[in-house]
């Protein structure tokens, strides 16, 4: 399949500045939400945030995507339907959700914004893909879990648009329990001393893997464990956009600012010279960047795009 448009770049950001500083950096996109209806983010937006960094994305001719991927209960239900009107109201440019409760409650509170379906873990064959498409998904966020050619498969048999994954760590294991917490208090620790808000720099490390180490944090939706490794599909994005790939992300969370900017730029870079020429290949410097802004307990690597699928 032979790309017909150039994909979408997707950034992360944690706060209005970043924001910017993406759009600067060359996204065309960012994905952000609040805290209290999205699990993993890297900061968590108040609406006036989401405001500011709407109008920021329109003087950049970029778009806000809001972030609603967390599990519901019953009691949340109410609340999720006042904030997707005030997202409407935004003007969002589209709702990422999981729990099938956001999309019958945009139907509603917000029917105009188009839906992203990503469900984490399950989002990884095309005939879930069309289900999802045929309940108002305009967007498929596929597992990280897939190998490149089942990312490629899902492209040619939907309709819709395939965003995946191609730089930055994954979640590995999530629990709506706080297990840190948990962990200091039968420690004989305070766990609200212990965990100062926004800090993230906990890990975890197994005996026999010495060398890596697992990022653990606790959100108000529990404990997510994250890679060891990033992601870095750089080299391979000829393939995947030869395979048609609709949209890019590069996940930031717990990363600077500053190696968020280097990573968009390079990939921004990219994208543009195999849109202008797909044989063009990826430049050796711009390797050579990531290599040399990578933190040197995280290795690069490309998840599981080439691993061995076992069924």
């Amino acid at each position: 399949m032979i790309q017909k448009q150039k994909p979408e770049l997707v950034a992360t950001a944690a706060n209005v500045a970043e924001v910017e500083r993406m759009f600067l950096a060359g996204a065309d996109a960012v994905s952000i939400g609040h805290e209290r209806f999205a699990l993993r983010l890297p900061g968590s937006f108040e609406l006036d945030d989401l405001a500011e960094a709407k109008k920021i994305a329109q003087s950049h001719g970029g778009k806000v995507y809001v972030v609603v991927n967390a599990l519901l209960h019953h009691d949340e239900v109410s609340d999720l339907q006042d904030y997707l009107k005030e997202l409407a109201a935004l003007q969002a440019d589209a709702i990422v959700f999981g729990d099938p409760a956001v999309l019958m409650t945009a139907r509603q509170a917000a029917p105009g914004i188009p839906l992203h379906w990503n469900t984490e873990t399950t989002s990884t064959n095309y005939r879930t893909v069309n289900y999802w498409a045929a309940k108002g998904a305009t967007r498929a966020i596929l597992a990280r879990e897939l190998s490149l050619e089942a990312v490629l498969e899902i492209k040619r048999n939907t309709a819709i648009e395939v965003q995946a994954q191609v730089h930055g760590m994954t979640c590995i294991f999530h629990s709506k329990r706080e297990l840190v917490s948990n962990y200091m208090r039968h420690q004989g620790k305070d766990p609200v001393q212990e965990l100062h808000k926004g800090e993230r720099n906990l890990f975890l490390k197994e005996d026999n893997r010495d060398e890596q180490q697992y990022p653990i944090f606790e959100d108000r939706h529990g404990t997510n464990i994250m890679s060891a490794e990033d992601i870095c599909m750089l080299e391979h994005l000829p393939t995947m956009m030869q395979g048609g790939i609709d949209v890019f992300k590069i996940e930031g969370i717990l990363k600077p600012v500053s190696y968020n900017e280097t990573v968009v730029s390079i990939y921004r870079q990219a994208i543009d010279r195999l849109a202008e020429d797909p044989e063009a290949g990826i430049e050796a410097q711009w390797l050579q960047q990531l290599s040399q802004i990578q933190d040197k307990n995280r290795p690069l690597g490309t998840g599981f795009y080439f691993k061995q699928q076992i069924y």
